[in-house]
């Protein structure tokens, strides 16, 4: 689960920040990354939920392939990265199976007041 807020680092322009956080079967949450997020010059009015969804899933991983590094070389190390910081908390889990879980993205209500409305949020006249 990623959650995405305000982060007033930067007041000239909209900065979001995104926490990825591992949620356990017995409700407990695991932080795994929580120095990720994004800032757009265009303002959090100029922004949907849809699109804040779309690139707090993006920001918390895998990257995109650096130097000589594929894709899939990116992605095995971030799933593997993740896996570490788990065991490190005591959790017992697999890189190959965190690949396949949804990550929900929950976004605060203090960002969800200020963004735009999405288009299927807008009645349309016929």
């Amino acid at each position: 689960m990623t959650f995405a807020d305000l982060d007033g680092r930067d007041l000239r322009a909209c900065s979001i920040s995104a926490r990825l956080v591992a949620e356990l079967a017995d409700g407990r949450h695991v932080a795994l990354l929580d120095d990720r997020g994004w800032t757009s010059s265009g303002g959090v009015a100029s922004q949907t939920s849809e699109e804040v969804e779309r690139t707090a899933r993006i920001v918390v991983g895998p990257d995109e392939p650096l130097d000589d590094r594929t894709r899939a070389e990116m992605e095995s190390g971030h799933w593997a990265m993740l896996e570490q910081k788990l065991q490190a908390a005591g959790v017992d889990a697999a890189s190959s199976d965190m690949a396949a879980l949804v990550n929900d993205v929950e976004i605060s209500e203090r960002l969800r007041r200020l963004l735009k409305p999405s288009d299927s949020n807008w009645l349309r006249p016929y």
